[in-house]
């Protein structure tokens, strides 16, 4: 038996697609949405809408952004022989938090699956592999997360970038085995930072 109204259970319905939210945080975002006045919930409906049209992948990084090229690429003030690898953008801005990091940053968009038939095509390695062709890039450090997927992509990295004349360094094991970085202590982050190892 529905309890709701048509339009209410709609609501919920579509905020429970959303990740990490179940049936009662559905419940009580659709009821707090339902009692914001109306021009929060416009602006809350246009920032979504704008979000989803205007961002995409820089076209260095593969980060997210709303412009073609992110703002720490851009940035002038950044070092641009360390590249950083990441899986996703949520990581970059753990890393970029700790205030420890002025290089740049390469985003994978996700990591090696084998088990799910996720290979080297179905993340951003080739646009790495890019980056670091030209010789510019003196150091790439993999900071991909310490799960066995992480780390079958860091292996994988070290290898392809083996024959590229460059340093290769992996963060060290300040980070938790099975970590996700996003969950983890700017201190922790910056001592894994610091106490990375060369590959």
């Amino acid at each position: 038996m529905n309890y709701y109204s048509k339009e209410i259970t709609n609501l919920i319905n579509e905020l429970r697609r959303l990740p990490g939210i179940g049936g009662k945080s559905a419940q009580r975002l659709a009821f707090h949405i339902i009692n914001m006045p109306e021009e929060h919930v416009e602006h809350l409906a246009k920032s979504l809408i704008s979000a989803r049209k205007n961002i995409r992948y820089c076209k260095i990084c593969c980060t997210l952004t709303d412009e073609e090229v992110c703002p720490i690429c851009s940035s002038d003030r950044r070092d641009h022989s360390t590249i950083m690898v990441v899986e996703h953008t949520k990581d970059l801005a753990a890393y970029e938090k700790t205030g420890q990091y002025n290089g740049l940053y390469h985003v994978l968009q996700g990591s090696l699956v084998p088990s799910l038939g996720k290979g080297p095509d179905d993340i951003r390695f080739k646009e790495l592999e890019d980056r670091v062709r030209d010789g510019l890039v003196k150091e790439v450090i993999l900071a991909t997360n310490s799960s066995l997927d992480g780390e079958a992509t860091a292996m994988y990295i070290t290898k392809k970038l083996k024959p590229y004349n460059l340093k290769l360094s992996r963060i060290a094991s300040g980070v938790p085995i099975g970590g996700e970085l996003e969950y983890i202590d700017e201190v922790t982050l910056s001592r894994a930072l610091d106490g990375r190892i060369e590959l």
